[in-house]
C-alpha cells in the first residue's frame, strides 16, 4: 500500500513557497548588511587612518562581525535553495501523480483515497475465448504500470524530503563564530549546489566570454547566489559577466584564504610560501578596506580576479569597467606577484588619475597580473610565461566588451617589461584583443616584427621609452621581437620626461600624463623614436 498518498495529492505548498522567500529575503538582508558595513563602518574606519592597541582589537571584533553576516548569508542562501529544491521535487512528483490518478481513471481503473489501484470490470472466465484472455492480460499490465508510476511520483517526494532534511541538519549555526565558518558555509553551499543540480561541471569555460555571459544571464538570482557561495574561486574567473559579481565571489575567495592562513599562523604551519600569499592577501584587504571607506564610487576597488596558487594571481580594478566611459588595463612586467598588489594598486590609481585630470568621462583602469610573471631569470627572454598569458589577456578584454553596459567603452591595453610582450601575444592572435590603443612602456618586445600584426590600426599602438631605460635600449631587438620604439615598427611614439625602467609613473610628469591622454581618447605629445645603437647593459639588469 502506497505510503502519503493522500497528503501528496492533497498537498499545498503555500506554506512551504512563502518559507522560501522568507529565507532568500533575510539572505538578501544579511548581504546588504554586510555591504552597509564594509562601507558606513570598517570602511571608513580604516580610511581615518586609525591606529593604535584599541583600533587593533576594534577592527579585530568588527571584521570578524563581517564575515559572520557573509557566513550566514551564505549558509541562509543554501536553506533557502534545500528547500526551493525540495519544493520543485515535490511538486513536480505531486504532478505526475495527479496527472497519473487522472489517466487511471479515464481509463476505466479506480484509485482509493489509499493510492490503491483497482479494476471494477469482471475477469474472464476459464471458457472465455483468446481475444477476451489477451485483453484482460493488457489491462492487468495497464495497472500495475499506473501503479509503479504512482509509487515513482511517492519515492520521488519522499527522497527530496529524506535528503532536503538530511543536508539541512548539516547546516551549523554554530559555525559563525568559528574560523573555519566560512569553509563550513562554503562546503554547506557546494551539497545545496548539488542537489540543486547546480553542478560544478556546469560552469562554462572561462575563455569564451559570450558563452559565460550567456549562462549566467540564464540563471535566476537563486542559482546565482547559490553558484557565487559555492564555486567562488571559478565564478570569479568568469569572463564575461558582470563585474560587481565577480568581485563579490572574489572577495569571498579572499575572505576564505585569509582564515585559512590564519589558522596555519595560530598552528605554526605558515611556510615561506604561504607567508609571501597572505601578505599579498592582507595589503589586498587593506585596499579593499580603504577603498571602501573612501565614499568615492570612481574609487571602489573590484577585485576581478584572485588565485594563491604559485607565485599568484590578481585582477583589481580601480573604478567599475561596466560602466566607465574609459576602460585601461594595465599589464605588469617580469617580478611582479600577490606580495606586491599594492605597488600594482597604486599604478592604477595614478593613471585614472591622470585620465581623468583630461576629462572625456569616467575612467577604471584595472591592474591585470593575469599571468605568471617570469623571475629575472632566462625565462623572460623567452615568450614561454607570454603565449598564455596572451590568450588570458584576450579573454579578460573581450569579456570586458561583453559586460560592458551602455555606448561602447574606450579601452586601452597598457604593458610594461614583460608585460607588453604578453599584451603583443594577446593582441596578435585571435582576432586581438579588441582594444582601441594599445601603449607599452619599456618594453623589451611585443613578440612581433611591426604593429601591424597586432590586429588593430598601427596608429594607435603608442610606444614611450626613456633613454636610460635598458630593456628599451638594450634588450629589445633580441629574442622578443622589434623593439616598439623603432620607426620600423611602423607604430607611434609619445613622449616620455622620467628615468630609468620604473619612473613611467612618477607624479606630475608628462609620462604619466600621456598616459593618461591615451587612456582618455586623446592624442599625447609625440616624442622621438629610438635611435641606435644601444648603450651596453650592465651585467645586472632592471626588472622587466
Amino acid at each position: 500500500m502506497p505510503d502519503n498518498f493522500k497528503e501528496l495529492l492533497k498537498q499545498d505548498f503555500s506554506d512551504l513557497e512563502a518559507a522560501i522567500r522568507s529565507w532568500q529575503k533575510l539572505a538578501k538582508a544579511l548581504e546588504g548588511a554586510q555591504v552597509q558595513h564594509r562601507h558606513k563602518v570598517t570602511g571608513p574606519l580604516h580610511a581615518s587612518e586609525w591606529q593604535g592597541v584599541d583600533s587593533r582589537y576594534a577592527f579585530m571584533k568588527m571584521e570578524a562581525s563581517e564575515n559572520q553576516l557573509g557566513t550566514g548569508q551564505s549558509d541562509i542562501t543554501s536553506i533557502a535553495t534545500i528547500l526551493d529544491t525540495v519544493h520543485v521535487e515535490m511538486k513536480q512528483a505531486q504532478d505526475i501523480l495527479r496527472q497519473s490518478v487522472r489517466t487511471a481513471e479515464a481509463d476505466g481503473y479506480a484509485v482509493d483515497d489509499h493510492g490503491n489501484v483497482t479494476d471494477g470490470r469482471p475477469c474472464p472466465t476459464g471458457n472465455a475465448d483468446e481475444q477476451a484472455q489477451e485483453d484482460h492480460a493488457l489491462r492487468v499490465a495497464v495497472m500495475a504500470g499506473y501503479k509503479n508510476d504512482i509509487q515513482a511520483a511517492l519515492d520521488q517526494a519522499s527522497t527530496a524530503d529524506w535528503k532536503g532534511m538530511q543536508l539541512l541538519q548539516k547546516i551549523d549555526a554554530f559555525t559563525l563564530d568559528k574560523d573555519y565558518g566560512a569553509k563550513a558555509a562554503k562546503d554547506g553551499a557546494r551539497q545545496a549546489a548539488g542537489f540543486a543540480h547546480l553542478d560544478e561541471d556546469s560552469i562554462p569555460s572561462k575563455k569564451d566570454p559570450k558563452e559565460n555571459a550567456k549562462w549566467w544571464a540564464g540563471l535566476s538570482e537563486q542559482e546565482r547566489q547559490e553558484y557565487t557561495d559555492a564555486y567562488p574561486d571559478k565564478i570569479g574567473w568568469l569572463d564575461g559577466i558582470p563585474s560587481a559579481d565577480r568581485d563579490e565571489a572574489n572577495r569571498k575567495e579572499v575572505d576564505l584564504s585569509l582564515a585559512n592562513y590564519d589558522m596555519k599562523k595560530e598552528r605554526g604551519e605558515l611556510g615561506i610560501h604561504d607567508q609571501r600569499q597572505y601578505e599579498g592577501l592582507q595589503k589586498l584587504q587593506t585596499a579593499l578596506d580603504k577603498a571602501d571607506g573612501s565614499g568615492d564610487s570612481g574609487k571602489q576597488l573590484y577585485v576581478l580576479g584572485i588565485d594563491t596558487k604559485g607565485d599568484g594571481r590578481a585582477l583589481v580594478s580601480q573604478g567599475n569597467p561596466d560602466t566607465a566611459h574609459n576602460v585601461a588595463v594595465q599589464v605588469p612586467g617580469t617580478d611582479n606577484d600577490l606580495v606586491n598588489i599594492d605597488e600594482q594598486i597604486d599604478r592604477v590609481d595614478r593613471l585614472q588619475g591622470a585620465a581623468q585630470a583630461k576629462g572625456s568621462g569616467s575612467t577604471a583602469v584595472v591592474s591585470w597580473l593575469g599571468y605568471d610573471a617570469p623571475e629575472v631569470d632566462g625565462s623572460m627572454a623567452t615568450t614561454g610565461r607570454a603565449e598564455p598569458g596572451g590568450d588570458d589577456l584576450r579573454s579578460f578584454t573581450h569579456g570586458l566588451r561583453e559586460s560592458h553596459q551602455g555606448e561602447r567603452a574606450h579601452m586601452t591595453v597598457l604593458g610594461h617589461s614583460y608585460g607588453s610582450t604578453v599584451v603583443g601575444v594577446g593582441a596578435s592572435h585571435g582576432g586581438g584583443l579588441d582594444a582601441d590603443d594599445v601603449v607599452v612602456v619599456g618594453s623589451p618586445g611585443m613578440a612581433v616584427d611591426h604593429a601591424k600584426d597586432l590586429n588593430m590600426n598601427p596608429d594607435h599602438v603608442w610606444a614611450g621609452w626613456a633613454p636610460d631605460d635598458l630593456v628599451s635600449t638594450a634588450a629589445s631587438d633580441k629574442t622578443l621581437g622589434e623593439n616598439p620604439a623603432d620607426k620600423e615598427f611602423g607604430g607611434k611614439i609619445f613622449d616620455v620626461d622620467t628615468s630609468g625602467h620604473g619612473g613611467y609613473w612618477d607624479d606630475g610628469s608628462e609620462s604619466l600624463a600621456n598616459q593618461g591622454r591615451i587612456i582618455a581618447g586623446k592624442r599625447p605629445g609625440q616624442g622621438d623614436y629610438h635611435l641606435h645603437p644601444a648603450p651596453t647593459p650592465p651585467e645586472t639588469g632592471p626588472k622587466w
